[in-house]
């Protein structure tokens, strides 16, 4: 006997918090037809920088990702940091990653659990079903919103005043109907504490991000050369930025990750940025294997650590200067870039011994490039 729309759903809430899902709730597939017209403007401004796949049409609406689904189910979970993650920037010999990344790859993890609950849902009421948790065109922010679970703060991302910032997002479509919950409401007020601490000042206004500043897509999805005044802003972070979420003051009720699975390992709490600037591509491939981080490959990887290298400016020490030279050979140009670039902020009187012989020998205009800007440095 399948069971009533409304015990449904509250055996769905009691399912899924003993799965180990923070929150639930559920919305329609047309309930958000205001992101559409939103995301054409980020596009239309440019502030997705090379991210073409935010310019698929299928993102503009989720009835185009199934049209058969009749609701969709959004749930979070939380992975929140049992420490502050701000104060690895305070140590700039070592590397800042961001808390999402120091643990196992949330997709793995939460998409099993989604699975999980999908089949409860099939066994308990029939249906089809198909579950997303960053792997469609989906706008997942929006949809959240709209099921009641918080909604976009002026940093663009999920706040939830039960959860704070550090939640993941994940869904379930189905062609089950099921009565949609009140969209969330904005709690912001006159905070701007996430816009304040921005490195880059990645935030035109509030609510809107050009992403082609903000350290989380220069460290992981931009694949090229990061713009020159950019470079001396990301400190030490090498994968990603928590600077906003972590300011949030909504945070206050924000829990520490009960998955194990994404609890922070040991060693990415606050990795060794000479001993990161060292690994080989095998290496990095076995370090960072079951981790988000090893989607950006090692060349991305390594032009990252040689900015946090070059950041430190004064500071750094032999062995940071050494790590640095190695790379300056590096069969990837941008590598070799980035590994002048940094030898010029924290050895500029051997990257002098360097200059002449290289600008003469490298064919790779960009790293030449960098290679003259070196008056400038010194």
């Amino acid at each position: 006997m399948t069971p009533e729309p409304t015990d449904l759903k509250t055996k769905l809430v009691d399912e899924a918090r003993a799965i180990g899902f923070a929150d639930i709730g559920f919305t329609r597939p047309s309930s958000i037809p205001e992101a559409s017209p939103r995301l054409q403007a980020f596009l239309d401004a440019g502030f997705h920088g090379d991210m073409d796949w935010m310019m698929r049409p299928m993102r503009q609406d989720p009835r185009a990702i199934w049209a058969e689904a009749r609701s969709v189910i959004m749930l979070t979970f939380n992975y929140g940091p049992s420490h502050d993650p701000l104060e690895i920037l305070d140590r700039p010999d070592k590397a800042a990653i961001s808390v999402y990344a120091q643990g196992h790859d949330y997709h793995d993890i939460i998409k099993k659990k989604l699975k999980q609950l999908a089949r409860w849902l099939i066994a308990e009421a029939g249906g089809d079903v198909k579950v997303f948790v960053d792997t469609a065109p989906l706008m997942e922010k929006p949809l959240a919103q709209a099921a009641g679970l918080g909604w976009q703060g002026k940093h663009t991302n999920m706040i939830s005043r039960h959860h704070g910032s550090w939640t993941f997002l994940g869904s379930i479509f189905t062609t089950l109907e099921l009565a949609a919950d009140s969209p969330g409401d904005d709690h912001c007020g006159q905070c701007s504490a996430c816009l304040d601490i921005c490195p880059t000042q990645a935030f035109p206004a509030p609510y809107r991000l050009d992403a082609r500043k903000c350290i989380s897509y220069l460290t992981i999805e931009h694949k090229g050369h990061i713009d020159i005044g950019l470079r001396s802003k990301m400190g030490n972070r090498i994968y990603g930025c928590d600077d906003c979420l972590a300011v949030c003051p909504w945070n206050k009720f924000a829990q520490s990750a009960a998955e194990m699975k994404l609890q922070a390992r040991q060693d990415l709490r606050a990795p060794d940025l000479i001993a990161l600037a060292q690994i080989d591509d095998a290496q990095f491939r076995e370090m960072f294997r079951g981790s988000p981080i090893k989607r950006i490959g090692h060349k991305r990887f390594l032009r990252n650590v040689l900015i946090a290298l070059g950041n430190l400016g004064a500071k750094a020490e032999d062995g940071h200067v050494d790590a640095v030279v190695a790379r300056l050979a590096h069969t990837d140009a941008i590598v070799r870039a980035m590994a002048v670039w940094a030898l010029w902020q924290i050895a500029p009187q051997i990257a002098r011994e360097h200059c002449a012989l290289a600008q003469q020998t490298e064919r790779d205009e960009n790293v030449r490039r960098e290679w003259g800007r070196g008056d400038a440095y010194a």
